[in-house]
């Protein structure tokens, strides 16, 4: 208990007193049961002070086993001439009291024992040993090579090496990888696990460096590297048994001047693995998704990130514990957010920006925070990565970190990334992959960890096509619906609320569900429903944060329709035209009003025969809000009436006529008047006229056009509810008559 912390830093603290030895004894290993009853202990003498973890010739190493509860008997488990490691077996679920306790004693001569010790209570609370002459004991393992145990599963890792004779006298070796879940029935054997060239098995931890990591999503991966043969290049493997292959990395070591003084370390930091030496590189490994070198992060010497870690040696321990083996202090390691997202700003090589940007999300810390920095990141830095798009990798991976924690296995059903394949070579380190043996799994009844691992081992043996989730369905389905509405030469009038755009997110909404419904057994239907529309709100959700980010981050607000931009203008266009590339090449759904906004930026920042190849290409879609702005708020000048004219003509006719009465133009009037007679003369027969033309006042001079207007007010009269559409009750054959003769005296210059 914390007492105190003195401005020098000083902190005065209490503890529990558990046990004094005598002072010429040095402890080399000890643990302490759950309840605090009972002390593990083995201890050595030491003839020189400065030497407490080595055994020394001649002296005996003491295995004691100490009721502390209050302290009372001790009692010698091993009096031997090699070293014990011991550890208590904590209960995956705590009982009080619990039947047994279990107790590892690892021994230096390469065996492992179970003891399985009783005790009872007495007087009270006082807890004694209930038959201390006899400690049921068993052998876990005998002629281990190597050993490691998992302090936060409680699972003891070893490898055994088994040779095998032929009748021909000629022999093989076999590296033999097992797990124990210690308490609970777990077995897993792996064969042939590499180092097949070792002569010396009782040499093999001189030879490597070798640690075991898994996580919460079944993950299982075996790191080792081989004792350094070259001042040049070192070489690593990094078993992935969940993904069913292996990678071999060489890392360059710039020059041989540079000398390897510390060992390698493998750090475990949840969904990554690190490989460092100190003052060299420092290799963050992705081990969820590590088919691509580009989704980890490669670091040399030159960077300063690896002047930043220590340059002591370290040792990985559980749950991303790490001991400093010159100072004796333990930290827990962790990636540093703030750091990464610096690091995201000013890294200059494609494959960095991708990595970085996984690892940011991957930290799941504030997500919204995250992801205003990367928008941020992305607005002024769109246009610098050339290998991948930045809109389309940060909108496909934080949509599917935000949907990844709630379900195990998504990840094999929701794309992690845009990029499929990588090419480019990653300065500094060359690797391998080759496929492996999957474990053998030897359990009573798949839980926890052990499904999952399970789940991820079974996807690997089937071979089964790829299951992630993409949008070619959606397409197929999509061009079939609006195929019939696509005319040529013509533009489609999108509705502000944007039928279209609800389609296709229908759409995704129906194949997404069903892609799950067909491949995540054992969750409900409503459940796999809310993730769907989730995942797709999130998709929305962030092309409308990158939309909001760039009109804050220059200042743009609602404006009147204008001919000329400012610079601040030509940048949101620029995105905002990124954006839709990025959406329509994944087949995305794009927020309401986005083609509107666009369109609107388009004709303020392009030239007019830009901006209609823009719109004869597809790249801006017309929709009726923006029309209606173009055709209210623009000026008839003479530039602006060639814009207007060039968008009426690209509107389907029915359209195109409701969007001509919003323009008070001649123009305009002429194309009304058209379409009028055309609606009118469709299906007219010629009637014998019974009386000579009657000249209403004022009317023209000009026996044509006479003749031709009382023929279409003859029309209109006889058949005005035939003919009458709606919206137009203002178009008459005394319309028609004044924008013909409008009409011609332009064409005449009167």
């Amino acid at each position: 208990r914390i007492l105190n912390v003195e401005r020098n830093g000083n902190i005065i603290y209490t503890y529990k007193h558990l046990y004094t030895f005598e002072k010429d004894l040095h402890v080399i290993s000890c643990s302490i049961n759950s309840e605090r009853t009972l002390l593990a202990a083995s201890l050595v003498h030491s003839a020189k002070e400065g030497r407490k973890n080595e055994l020394q010739p001649g002296s005996k190493c003491l295995t004691l086993l100490v009721e502390i509860h209050p302290v009372n008997n001790v009692k010698v488990l091993k009096a031997v001439d090699s070293s014990i490691w011991v550890q208590f077996l904590y209960p995956q679920v705590e009982s009080h009291p619990p039947p047994e306790n279990h107790l590892l004693l690892i021994s230096e001569e390469k065996y492992i024992e179970k003891f399985h010790i009783h005790v009872i209570q007495e007087d009270g609370n006082k807890v004694v040993l209930r038959d201390s002459g006899h400690l049921p004991r068993e052998r876990v393992a005998e002629d281990f090579v190597w050993a490691q145990w998992d302090m936060s599963e409680q699972r003891l890792y070893y490898i055994v090496l088994k040779v095998k004779t032929s009748p021909l006298a000629s022999f093989t070796r076999e590296l033999i990888f097992k797990c124990i879940q210690c308490l609970v029935l777990y077995v897993l054997r792996l064969v042939n696990f590499g180092c097949d060239d070792l002569q010396d098995q009782g040499n093999l931890s001189k030879h490597l460096t070798l640690c075991v990591f898994t996580n919460h999503t079944g993950s299982l991966c075996v790191c080792y590297s081989p004792k350094f043969d070259s001042w040049e290049k070192i070489t690593y493997s990094v078993f992935y048994f969940h993904k069913g292959h292996s990678k071999t990395f060489t890392a360059a070591l710039g020059s041989v001047d540079s000398l390897v003084t510390k060992g390698l370390t493998f750090l475990n930091l949840d969904y990554y693995v690190a490989v460092y030496l100190p003052g060299h590189f420092f290799h963050l490994l992705n081990i969820q998704h590590p088919d691509l070198i580009c989704h980890s992060l490669f670091l040399t010497g030159n960077n300063e990130v690896v002047d930043m870690l220590p340059h002591s040696p370290l040792q990985s321990l559980s749950g991303s514990l790490v001991l400093d083996w010159c100072s004796g202090k333990l930290y827990r390691a962790l990636l540093n957010q703030s750091y990464l997202l610096q690091f995201l700003w000013n890294t200059q090589l494609d494959c960095e920006k991708m990595a970085v940007l996984h690892c940011v999300l991957s930290c799941g810390r504030d997500p919204r925070f995250l992801e205003a920095k990367i928008i941020q990141w992305i607005s002024e830095n769109i246009s610098t990565c050339h290998s991948f798009d930045l809109i389309q990798e940060f909108i496909i991976a934080s949509s599917y970190w935000s949907i990844y924690p709630e379900t195990s296995n998504i990840d094999k059903l929701l794309p992690y990334s845009s990029v499929l394949t990588w090419n480019t070579e990653i300065p500094g380190i060359t690797l391998v992959t080759e496929e492996i043996t999957l474990p053998f799994m030897k359990v009573h009844s798949f839980k926890g960890y052990w499904e999952k691992l399970n789940s991820n081992l079974e996807y690997v043996k089937c071979s089964k096509p790829c299951l992630l989730y993409n949008n070619s369905m959606v397409k197929r389905e999509w061009h079939s619906l609006i195929s019939e509405e696509v005319c040529p030469r013509l533009t489609p009038l999108f509705q502000e609320e944007d039928y279209h755009q609800r389609l296709l997110i229908g759409l995704m909404v129906s194949e997404l569900r069903e892609h799950l419904l067909r491949h995540l057994q054992g969750i409900e239907k409503k459940k796999i429903e809310q993730m769907v529309l989730d995942y797709i709100s999130k998709l929305l959700d962030l092309i409308c944060q990158i939309l909001e980010t760039s009109w804050r981050t220059h200042h743009l607000h609602p404006w009147v329709l204008h001919l000329r931009a400012s610079a601040a203008e030509f940048t949101v266009f620029h995105i905002m035209t990124r954006i839709l590339e990025a959406t329509m090449s994944l087949f995305l759904p794009l927020p309401p009003g986005f083609h509107t906004l666009h369109t609107i930026l388009g004709v303020h920042c392009l030239p007019l025969h830009n901006l209609l190849h823009y719109i004869d290409s597809g790249v801006l879609l017309l929709t009726e809000t923006a029309v209606i702005r173009l055709m209210k708020d623009l000026d008839n000048s003479e530039n602006n009436e060639k814009l207007k004219f060039s968008i009426i003509v690209r509107l389907p006719p029915h359209i195109g006529q409701k969007i001509c009465r919003l323009w008070d133009h001649p123009m305009s009037s002429n194309i009304i008047s058209r379409n009028h007679v055309k609606q009118l003369l469709l299906n007219y027969k010629k009637q014998p006229q019974s009386s000579m033309i009657d000249k209403s006042p004022g009317s023209v001079e000009f026996l044509p056009l006479n003749y031709f207007i009382e023929i279409l007010t003859d029309i209109e009269s006889s058949n005005q509810a035939l003919y009458a559409f709606e919206g137009h009750d203002n178009v008459d054959a005394k319309f028609v008559e004044e924008a013909a003769l409008k009409h011609t005296t332009m064409l005449l210059g009167l």
